[in-house]
C-alpha cells in the first residue's frame, strides 16, 4: 500500500531524529514529509502492515524504520509526533510501559497532532512536565490533501521556548505552525475551526438545494457569487460537488461529528451558547442514519434532498 505523498520544496533545517506515532490518511504523509525533509523517521502504528508498507515507500530516502511499540518508537528521538484518533487512542499510545513516555529521552518533546479535547492535552502536559518531557497540542487543519500535500494549518498549545523547538521540523508538512497559547490552546483553536465549518458546509448546502429547486444554473451562480461576498473555501472546493452529488473526499462525517462533540462538550464546560452547531452536529447525525459515515462533510446537502 503506497499512500500518496507530494515533496515540496522543504525549508532548511538541522536533521533531527523523530518518531511518527499513528499512520492513517493524515499522519502517513505527514511522517513522509518529515523523512523527505531530511529527518530520521522512525513509525509506530497499531498495524504493523502499515508501518512496513511506510518503510517500504520511503526506502529510497535511507532515513525510516519502524518500531512495535510506541516506547520503542521515542527512544532516541528529539521530537515524537501522533496523529490517531481520539483522547483514549492517544493516552494508549503515550501512557504505561509500552507508552511513548516510557521510551523518551528527557528533554524531548511529544507533539500531538490528533483532533483531542483541551482536558487531554493538559492532562499529558502535567504527566510530560513530571517527567522531565515536553508536550504540545497541534491539531491540524487540511485535511487529507493538505497532509499529502504538505500543506497543513497546524494550531499548537504550550511553552513557546519548546514551540520553537518543534516548528521548524514540523514546517516539513505545514504551511503555517503557530503558537496560539498555553497547553490546550490549540485544540480550542480547532474547535473554532470546526464551528465555523459546520455552519459554512450547512448554509452553503441549504443555498445549492435552493438553487437547484429554483432551475438555476449552480455551477455558474456559484462562480459568480464565489467572486464576491460569499467566497470561501468551502465553496470553491466542495460546492461544485455538492452540485455533482460527489462526497467521496477527505474528511468524513463520522470525524466531524468525534470533533463536534469535542465542542459541544468544551462549551457546555465553559458555558458558550451554541445553538447552530448543536443542529448541524444533529443534521450529520441524520447523515449516518443515511449510510454517509464515510461520506465528506459536504454531504449535509443529501437531507435536503
Amino acid at each position: 500500500m503506497n499512500m500518496q505523498i507530494n515533496p515540496k520544496t522543504y525549508d532548511t533545517t538541522s536533521p533531527r531524529q523523530v518518531a511518527f506515532l499513528g499512520l492513517g490518511v493524515m499522519g502517513y504523509p505527514m511522517a513522509g514529509h518529515l523523512a523527505l525533509a531530511g529527518h530520521g523517521v522512525t513509525v509506530y502504528n497499531r498495524t504493523p502492515a502499515k508501518s512496513q508498507a511506510f518503510c517500504e515507500q520511503l526506502a529510497g530516502t535511507g532515513r525510516v524504520k519502524h518500531a512495535n511499540t510506541p516506547a520503542r518508537a521515542a527512544e532516541g528521538a528529539d521530537i515524537v509526533f501522533c496523529c490517531v484518533g481520539n483522547d483514549d487512542d492517544l493516552r494508549s499510545v503515550v501512557l504505561g510501559e509500552n507508552g511513548a513516555f516510557a521510551g523518551m529521552k528527557p528533554g524531548a518533546v511529544f507533539v500531538d497532532h490528533t483532533t483531542a479535547s483541551a482536558t487531554v492535552a493538559r492532562e499529558l502536559e502535567a504527566a510530560a512536565r513530571a517527567q522531565n518531557l515536553h508536550f504540545i497540542d497541534a491539531p491540524v487543519s487540511g485535511g487529507q490533501a493538505g497532509a499529502q500535500n504538505g500543506q497543513l494549518t497546524v494550531m499548537c498549545g504550550g511553552e513557546a521556548a519548546v514551540f520553537d523547538q518543534i516548528k521548524p521540523v514540523a514546517m516539513a508538512f505545514s504551511r503555517a505552525v503557530t503558537l496560539m497559547g498555553p497547553s490546550g490552546a490549540g485544540q480550542l483553536t480547532k474547535m473554532v475551526n470546526q464551528i465555523c465549518i459546520a455552519g459554512l458546509v450547512q448554509g452553503l448546502s441549504e443555498a445549492v438545494a435552493f438553487g437547484q429547486r429554483a432551475g438555476l444554473d449552480m455551477e455558474q451562480v456559484l462562480q459568480v457569487i464565489g467572486k464576491g461576498a460569499a467566497q470561501s473555501w468551502q465553496l470553491d472546493n466542495r460546492g461544485p460537488t455538492m452540485v455533482q452529488g460527489k462526497f467521496d473526499f477527505g474528511f468524513a462525517v463520522d470525524w466531524m461529528r468525534k470533533d463536534l462533540g469535542l465542542v459541544l462538550n468544551e462549551a457546555n464546560r465553559n458555558g458558550a451558547r451554541l445553538p447552530v452547531t448543536a443542529l448541524v452536529d444533529q443534521f450529520y447525525a441524520d447523515v449516518q442514519q443515511m449510510g454517509g459515515g464515510r461520506w465528506d462533510t459536504s454531504s449535509l446537502i443529501t437531507r435536503l434532498k
